[in-house]
C-alpha cells in the first residue's frame, strides 16, 4: 500500500510495516484512496483532522451571507401618501441588502380590484428599479397578490 503523510517519506509499503509506522508516530493510518492500485494511506491524527474539518465548516457557515426578507404590505386602495411612505421604506431595505417581499392582501370583497392590486405592484418595482430588482412578477395566492425585489449587487 502507499503511504503518505507530513512525519514520513511517502513510500509502498507492506500493510504491517505501514501500521507500525503510524504506531511509532502516535497517529492513526487511514485509508484515503481504496480503489487505486495500490491503495493510498495517510498517516495522520485523526482527531484532529476532523477538528479542523469542523473548524472550516464553521468559518464557512460564518461567511456566509444570511438572507432578510422584508415584508410590506399594501391594501388595493392605498393612498399615494402611505404608498410613497412604503417605498421610501423598502428602499432603505433595499439598500441595507435585504430582499423585499411586497403584497397586496385584499379582505373580503376586495378580491374584485386585482388589476389594481397588479398595476400597484408593478409601480412599486419599477419606481424601485435602480435599488433593486424584481425576482418574480406579481402572483395572486389566495387572498394575497405577492412580489419579491431582490437588492442590485454593489461593485
Amino acid at each position: 500500500m502507499r503511504v503518505v503523510g507530513d512525519d514520513i517519506e511517502p513510500g509502498v509499503y507492506p500493510i504491517e510495516e505501514a501500521i507500525k509506522m503510524a504506531e511509532e508516530l502516535g497517529v492513526d493510518l487511514v485509508e484515503i484512496a481504496p480503489n487505486v492500485d495500490p491503495p493510498v494511506c495517510k498517516v495522520v491524527d485523526y482527531g484532529k483532522y476532523l477538528y479542523e474539518l469542523k473548524k472550516k465548516a464553521k468559518e464557512v457557515k460564518a461567511k456566509a451571507s444570511k438572507v432578510v426578507v422584508k415584508d410590506i404590505r399594501f391594501g388595493p386602495h392605498t393612498d399615494e401618501h402611505d404608498y410613497l411612505f412604503k417605498k421610501n421604506h423598502a428602499m432603505k431595505f433595499l439598500q441595507d441588502g435585504c430582499k423585499v417581499k411586497a403584497f397586496v392582501f385584499f379582505r373580503g370583497r376586495e378580491i374584485v380590484f386585482k388589476e389594481q392590486g397588479t398595476i400597484l405592484l408593478l409601480r412599486f418595482a419599477s419606481d424601485l428599479e435602480e435599488y433593486g430588482k424584481a425576482e418574480q412578477l406579481p402572483v395572486l395566492e389566495g387572498k394575497k397578490m405577492l412580489m419579491v425585489l431582490a437588492p442590485k449587487k454593489v461593485k
